[in-house]
């Protein structure tokens, strides 16, 4: 898209992810802007990618989160990631999360799987489980049967950084 420095990139994602829902959309971006990133996500984060096009140049990690989003799932910058916590944390409900559950947690917004979380931590899968329970608890998000508990953790770390 043409560099004017709008929305326009994400204004054709959210039209294509309404139009086609089973199409997967990565939003490439040169500036690390996290309402952009929580807006393409609000709508559910199947299919969906946010990253900064300074991720291109790392072309395995490119290419692993072009799969990520193929595959269904979704992943964020972690650039972006990280300019949402930003120093705002203790207002917010992730105050009463441990570092490791922040970091799980930063994990998750940025698209990966429990599994992925494990390799990235080298933790096991149980530990990962059991951290990703306390978080969903701290975070007040019952299970529900038509609530994607995990999506809305994501949501309300985006908002809350």
């Amino acid at each position: 898209m043409p560099p004017t420095f709008t929305d326009e990139g994400l204004r054709a994602a959210e039209q294509i992810a309404e139009r086609f829902p089973g199409v997967g959309v990565v939003v490439l971006s040169q500036y690390v802007e996290s309402t952009y990133a929580v807006r393409l996500l609000a709508g559910g984060s199947d299919g969906r990618g946010y990253l900064l096009k300074d991720r291109v140049g790392d072309l395995g990690a490119f290419a692993d989160a072009i799969r990520r989003v193929a595959s269904g799932g979704s992943v964020v910058d972690p650039e972006v990631v990280a300019g949402l916590v930003g120093g705002r944390r203790g207002r917010s409900p992730l105050a009463a999360l441990s570092e490791r559950e922040l970091e799980i947690l930063g994990l998750m917004a940025e698209g990966r799987s429990n599994a992925g979380i494990c390799e990235q931590l080298v933790l096991s899968h149980r530990t990962i489980e059991s951290h990703v329970r306390a978080i969903f608890r701290k975070l007040g998000l019952e299970a529900a049967g038509d609530d994607n508990r995990r999506v809305l953790a994501v949501l309300t770390y985006l908002r809350s950084v």
